[in-house]
């Protein structure tokens, strides 16, 4: 059976107690895992990771825009030629790069089974060398509505 981070989520909200709350939820198409905010939905850390190819796309471009905390948007790209588990880290539209390939692989099985993420920029570094400037964490929301163990009874 593979790894399903939906599993995990579930189980770490019966599990944990005290979890930080964050404001983001999830909104998600076929081939992209996009978020916007909702108060008071808690979430688990899949990973952190730099952003990948940079210098190349969009990210020196608008990076003067960018704050830590805000929202990104990951789609698959399942067909690019040079990796399969290729998947693009956006903001507002814009190509930033992408997901490291040597840390892709789960999330991009995850999307593909259409599971929920949340992606957020953690760390911002204009200056630094392109593997530094932009950091970001993938988390996936955990679902911490409470479970009614009594039957309904008419």
């Amino acid at each position: 059976m593979p790894f399903n981070f939906s599993s995990v989520a579930r189980i770490a909200s019966a599990a944990f107690v005290g979890l930080s709350l964050t404001s983001f939820a999830h909104a998600q198409s076929a081939n992209v895992s996009t978020t916007a905010p909702r108060p008071s939905q808690a979430s688990l850390l899949i990973q952190s990771s730099p952003l990948a190819g940079s210098q190349y796309h969009a990210l020196p471009d608008v990076v003067s825009q960018i704050r830590v905390g805000d929202l990104l948007t990951l789609k698959r790209e399942a067909d690019n030629p040079y990796d399969k588990n290729a998947i693009q880290v956006l903001w507002q539209e814009y190509l930033l790069g992408y997901v490291p390939r040597r840390e892709n692989k789960a999330v991009a099985r995850a999307m593909d089974r259409h599971e929920p993420l949340i992606a957020r920029v953690v760390a911002l570094q204009p200056d630094e060398s392109p593997w530094r400037r932009l950091r970001f964490e993938i988390s996936v929301p955990l679902d911490t509505t409470p479970k009614s163990d009594a039957k309904s009874t008419r």
